[in-house]
């Protein structure tokens, strides 16, 4: 079991070190690939290629800013989950970049998850559908977060 980060470039990198340490939390590895679907796209189809062939159940976050077309790239031929978390600082990238990030073409699901901890929860929520131990750490998760309240 693992997340496999897709970045767009080097500069996405302390961005996804975010959402990785969250994901140290509850013990679950992560890798992370920089390979851009505009500048690179033979990469992107080779990296996918070595995902599909690992059998543990992984899911992949991509991280990528401006026009993103990775995360759709990376839906449309990966049998993994894809969660999105584009590294959006202003609003004005926000505004701008946004659209790229959800909307996409029928048959290329990518979730897209605007908060760094919330994109690492739902990896991990994913690969604890078939694994108890981190399920109880959901659990946990919740529980700790319910007693705050």
């Amino acid at each position: 079991m693992k997340v496999t980060f897709l970045l767009g470039s080097n500069s996405d990198e302390d961005y996804a070190k975010k959402i990785a340490d969250v994901l140290k939390e509850f013990d679950v590895p992560s890798d992370v690939i920089v390979a851009s679907a505009h500048k690179v796209p033979e990469k992107v189809v080779e990296e996918i290629e070595k995902i599909n062939a690992d059998p543990q159940p992984q899911v992949i976050i991509t991280v990528v800013g401006m026009s993103n077309g990775l995360a759709g790239v990376v839906a449309g031929g990966c049998i993994h989950p894809v969660v999105n978390c584009p590294p959006m600082e202003t609003l004005e990238e926000y505004i701008v970049d946004l659209n790229s990030s959800l909307r996409m073409p029928s048959d290329v699901p990518v979730m897209t998850v605007l908060n760094q901890k919330n994109a690492a929860l739902a990896a991990v929520k994913i690969l604890a559908e078939t694994d108890e131990g981190l399920q109880q750490k959901v659990r946990d998760r919740i529980a700790n977060v319910k007693a705050k309240y």
